[in-house]
């Protein structure tokens, strides 16, 4: 693992922000670090990076102890927080190069890594312009190029997306899918949709303490009732598949019927070896997955 987070606890005062936080993340997989408003992700985010410090608990990035040696470890990280910190009043190319100083490259070091995220980021035809006559996805862009300019192994991205429209969103996730394939990626968003169309592995995290942290695909298809729907040539008739589940007819008539099952591979074997045992001519036959937002509600509820 690339990221290892155990046990991390931190307050506020009295208020108990982090408690007993446990987590890791994988190179080459999103991982959508989910919560809603107040429930630690920021914080989890901040002493990750090593903004802040905790009372308790362990961070890993690399094999190294994030939270012993956060100026060694900063290095390893990207960070991009949800609030972009961007000097307007810089040019592009000359803000980059600014940040990439700081991470103590130079030379051609400098202009090799500083060409790379131009070219990668898009901001080639942007370079030679000040950061305030950008729009809202091109400055998402250069803080993006930022956390990346010195080639860190962990990237952090908080809400990227945030206030962005529908061309500029697109745009944003394919970056984002782009550096994933190299890097290890944590996206923080409020954005289900976004989760589900990028990200490999959910963490799930209120009031401090991790609800549910697995891959996107155990957690829609979990131990919840699932849906099957099985469409025939033929009429089929409910007391057939009466012993596989709660049977009921689908949206299309006689000729569709759905099925919901606690175990949908069992249900599938049962399904089709009721179709072969009356010679039914086989259309459909699916399996529906949990809205992760229904998913989300019930989980913080």
């Amino acid at each position: 693992m690339s990221l290892e987070v155990s046990h991390l606890c931190k307050n506020y005062g009295s208020q108990k922000a982090l408690d007993q936080v446990t987590f890791s993340a994988s190179p080459g997989r999103i991982l959508g670090f989910l919560g809603p408003n107040g429930a630690g992700k920021s914080t989890t985010m901040k002493i990750i990076t090593g903004y802040i410090g905790a009372e308790s608990g362990n961070v890993q990035v690399m094999g190294k102890d994030a939270l012993a040696n956060p100026k060694e470890v900063s290095p390893l990280i990207g960070y991009l927080p949800e609030k972009n910190p961007l000097y307007q009043d810089m040019y592009v190319k000359e803000f980059l190069s600014f940040a990439g100083g700081l991470y103590g490259l130079s030379g051609s070091q400098l202009k090799s890594r500083l060409a790379e995220m131009l070219d990668k980021t898009g901001l080639i035809p942007e370079q030679h312009k000040k950061i305030s006559q950008l729009s809202k996805g091109y400055q998402q862009r250069v803080g993006l190029a930022k956390a990346l300019i010195h080639d860190p192994q962990v990237v952090i991205l908080d809400e990227p997306t945030t206030g962005l429209d529908p061309n500029q969103l697109v745009e944003i996730r394919k970056l984002i899918l782009e550096v994933a394939r190299e890097k290890t990626l944590i996206l923080s968003t409020h954005i289900m949709q976004e989760v589900e169309a990028i990200c490999q592995d959910v963490v799930i995290i209120n009031k401090g303490k991790i609800l549910a942290a697995d891959s996107l695909q155990n957690l829609q298809s979990g131990n919840q009732q699932s849906t099957l729907f099985l469409e025939t040539e033929e009429e089929l008739q409910l007391d057939w598949f009466s012993t596989i589940g709660k049977v009921t007819f689908g949206r299309k008539g006689p000729n569709e019927i759905q099925i919901q099952v606690s175990d949908p591979n069992a249900g599938r074997k049962a399904i089709l070896g009721v179709v072969s045992d009356r010679n039914l001519n086989l259309v459909n036959l699916s399996q529906s997955k949990k809205n992760l937002e229904e998913l989300f509600r019930e989980i913080t509820r």
